[in-house]
């Protein structure tokens, strides 16, 4: 688990930031561990690693319905209609049907937890656009029961996950 920085892509061969597995020892990139799903360049938090393909697919397939909760900043100030529109669904233009929240909540006058099960290509960015509001900083916090404040990783840490961790995420 790494507790991903701004402006480091999740790319085996970034293009324009530095690489997540420059934040890595040597024996990592050795072993062929790569992001376990993408964050963007300029998003923080939980970010899981792993060299194990059935481990990615499995934390990867949206059929497994792992949710992933995120913590949004907005532009403007979080209400109760943005809230219902989340949670509503939304239409991306690139999308044949909208995507909905699993579950959102205001947490300050702009900032949103919102629950995704989806990984759709910036997507807590664009629902928010589509919302009619827009996405300042973003941070996820948990992938399924696991929680990035319970890991205590500063930003750019990481750690090898106990097997009582793991069974955190297969058990979502």
């Amino acid at each position: 688990a790494l507790n991903k920085p701004t402006g480091v892509e999740c790319s085996r061969r970034p293009a324009v930031h530095r690489g997540v597995l420059s934040l890595l020892p040597d024996q990592f990139t050795a072993r062929d561990v790569q992001p376990v799903g993408r964050l963007d360049h300029d998003t923080t938090g939980l970010l899981l690693m792993s060299d194990d393909g059935a481990f990615i697919h499995a934390q990867s397939s949206p059929k497994r319905h792992i949710p992933k909760i995120y913590v949004a900043t907005t532009h403007d100030a979080v209400t109760a209609q943005l809230v219902a529109k989340l949670l509503g669904g939304v239409k991306l233009h690139d999308e044949p049907v909208p995507l909905a929240a699993v579950t959102c909540r205001m947490v300050d006058t702009h900032q949103l937890e919102i629950v995704l099960e989806q990984g759709k290509y910036h997507q807590v960015k664009r629902m928010l656009a589509a919302a009619g509001n827009h996405c300042t900083a973003l941070r996820r916090s948990q992938i399924g029961q696991l929680k990035l404040d319970e890991l205590v990783l500063a930003e750019g840490e990481w750690c090898c996950l106990e097997k009582a961790q793991l069974a955190q995420l297969v058990a979502s």
